[in-house]
């Protein structure tokens, strides 16, 4: 039976949709969902899809963009003050599991020494799947990062080295006449001449000169999409993979390429949203289900590859932690980079099993290799960025908790409510004015460097059950961002109020690490407010006995919005009935930064986002509590 390539594509779609949301409800790596989607739908079980030539087409794109993020996220200047210590580690995570991989594959599976080779150097491999994992909570900066980084690139390297010479593209194999063998050899110079000068010297030359002539966003991103496919098209005509060519051209390009780009928000967004999840639900139609069962000796391939590629990179974390003197979280998280693999592993069996040197028994088991240990990668680089960034969080931020304080309420005279406020919350430094209106205050806040604020009192400060705070995007990033925090903190401790706390998920990962503050810990819950242009999802959350406390702040800082001046109206409109705190951190002249007492911690991709709001969409027409 035909099936209509519109229903194709409604189902994939459907799958890049709803399988993100699905992974973070169950707390399963969106990467392991795409790979089940893909086997679901391929040959192997419902076989609605098979691997035509668009989706191919796509998923080696997907595969690339891979390559080419993991070269854009290398800093230049990190990898060279750490490229000696990336050589190091590069050696050892390749050449151990290598060695591993070759004495099992000959000796246990006994295989030929040529495939036991070309195996080895898929065991050496490795792809940077759980990199937006480290991102997103922003520990990219961390030692163990950079050397790891740095180290993927040295492996990349030598295992596509070994998979030319397996392919016979060189004239290091298979040449008897010594003529053909120096002009084979000189061709080979001169091409690989070519494609180095082009990708390293002239394309990042030609982007920057386009990026001056032409400001157009869709000519940008086009001109980086070609130079992407033109580098891995001149690495395949050089006699290597194109996966080498993406990577060189990330890191070539990625100094024109800033983070926070409108530029690489919209390479991010269409490699996340669509290549990327093509690629691995390509990875899913490989795979042959019945294999598994139909064949033990698939299943045993699977085994020994998995705990070949797992011991092996555990041994290299393990040496790298005692060299470098890494703590345990950092070797985890070297550990949860090194392990994952894809692009690599999938061009070196992909292309061994296309030269027959391996079966389709060991293409199965390697695809197997590659859904678990993607799985383990993920959860074990999770756990690992996360203690990090907390850690990292709670050891940077310095003890900020300067008291000067100005109470102020609208319209009601407040000022023995505001007094008490001020003892229940151990401030200091208090002065109390009443305002007339809103207008009033927002001439108090623009006149004062002083911590605003403004206080509505719907019932007795001491009946409050429960504090909901709303906090803005890079909130952060502002100076006084930890006074702030310390008001929150010791409202709810004074109230034994339940703290929940409305923020971007960036911004929560700061939270969090005040929260685990020795001797201030905070229990508080947290749910996503991606910007504060949700902020009415408050509306469907506030109960009775709740303070609704608002950190705004003042122009020209890090985390102001324009929505802020519409607060005043959302407050008469919508939450008159509860008690509320609008508080406008301290702007200081002088002083520490926020920016060297906390980590950077970047945006998260515009995928995420999306699926976020998809996510709560979902929820609420379901009713679903989150």
């Amino acid at each position: 039976m035909t099936i209509s390539p519109l229903l194709i594509l409604t189902i994939v779609i459907g799958i890049i949709w709803f399988v993100p949301i699905v992974c973070r409800r169950v707390h399963v790596p969106s990467i392991v969902g795409f790979i089940i989607a893909g086997i679901i739908i391929g040959p192997s079980v419902l076989n609605i899809v098979n691997e035509g030539p668009t989706i191919k087409i796509l998923g080696s794109l997907g595969m690339l963009y891979i390559m080419f993020q993991s070269g854009s996220e290398i800093d230049i200047n990190d990898f060279k003050q750490y490229k000696y210590r990336s050589l190091f580690f590069g050696i050892c995570t390749f050449f151990i599991p290598m060695t591993l991989g070759i004495v099992t594959s000959h000796y246990l599976l006994n295989f030929s020494w040529v495939t036991s080779i070309l195996l080895g150097a898929m065991y050496g491999s490795h792809t940077l799947m759980t990199y937006p994992t480290v991102s997103r909570y922003g520990v990219q900066k961390n030692m163990a990062v950079n050397i790891t980084v740095g180290a993927t690139m040295w492996a990349i390297i030598l295992s596509l080295i070994v998979l030319a010479i397996a392919e016979a593209k060189t004239s290091l194999i298979g040449i008897d006449n010594g003529n053909m063998a120096i002009m084979d050899g000189l061709w080979i110079i001169g091409r690989l001449s070519v494609f180095l000068l082009s990708v390293l010297w002239i394309f990042p030359r030609f982007v920057r000169m386009f990026f001056k002539r032409y400001r157009e966003p869709i000519s940008e991103f086009m001109v980086v999409m070609l130079m992407l496919v033109g580098s891995a098209l001149l690495a395949d005509w050089s006699g290597l993979e194109g996966i080498l060519g993406a990577f060189l051209c990330g890191v070539s390009l990625n100094r024109l390429l800033p983070n926070r780009s409108p530029l690489m928000g919209r390479i991010t967004f269409m490699g996340n949203s669509v290549f990327v999840p093509l690629f691995l639900i390509s990875v899913g139609l490989m795979i042959n289900i019945e294999a598994f069962w139909s064949s033990w000796k698939t299943m045993l391939i699977a085994i020994v590859m998995i705990v070949t590629k797992l011991v092996g990179k555990s041994l290299a974390a393990w040496i790298a932690q005692g060299v470098f003197r890494f703590s345990k979280h950092e070797r985890q998280l070297i550990f949860g980079l090194s392990h994952a693999t894809a692009a690599g592993t999938l061009a070196i069996i992909t292309i061994a099993y296309q030269m027959e040197i391996v079966s389709s028994e060991v293409l199965n088991a390697a695809v197997l290799m590659i859904l678990v240990l993607c799985t383990t990668a993920s959860f074990i680089t999770e756990h690992a960025s996360k203690e990090i960034a907390l850690r990292e969080s709670a050891k940077l931020v310095a003890d900020h908790e300067d008291d000067y304080w100005l109470l102020t309420s609208v319209g009601d005279d407040l000022r023995p409510a505001m007094r008490e406020i001020g003892e229940m919350a151990s401030l200091d430094n208090i002065e109390i004015k009443q305002s007339a209106d809103w207008k009033d205050v927002s001439d108090i806040v623009e006149h004062t460097s002083k911590s605003v604020i403004v206080y509505h009192e719907a019932q007795p400060i001491n009946t409050i059950n429960r504090l909901v705070v709303a906090v803005p995007r890079y909130a952060e990033k502002e100076r006084d961002f930890i006074t702030c925090f310390g008001l929150v903190r010791r409202l709810a401790g004074e109230l034994g109020a339940k703290v929940v706390f409305y923020a971007h998920p960036d911004t929560q990962v700061a939270l969090q690490a005040m929260c685990r503050r020795p001797g201030k810990y905070l229990r508080a819950a947290f749910r996503i407010m991606e910007g504060w242009e949700e902020i009415n999802i408050l509306t469907h959350t506030i109960i009775d006995n709740d303070m609704l406390i608002l950190l705004s702040s003042r122009k020209s800082t890090a985390s102001y919005h324009p929505l802020f001046k519409d607060i005043p109206t959302m407050l008469t409109q919508y939450f008159t009935g509860y008690s509320s705190m609008v508080v406008y951190p301290e702007q200081l002249t002088g002083g520490p930064d926020m920016d060297t007492l906390l980590m950077e911690i970047p945006p998260t991709s515009k995928t995420w986002s999306m699926i976020s709001r998809v996510k709560r969409f979902v929820l609420r027409m379901f009713r679903i509590k989150s």
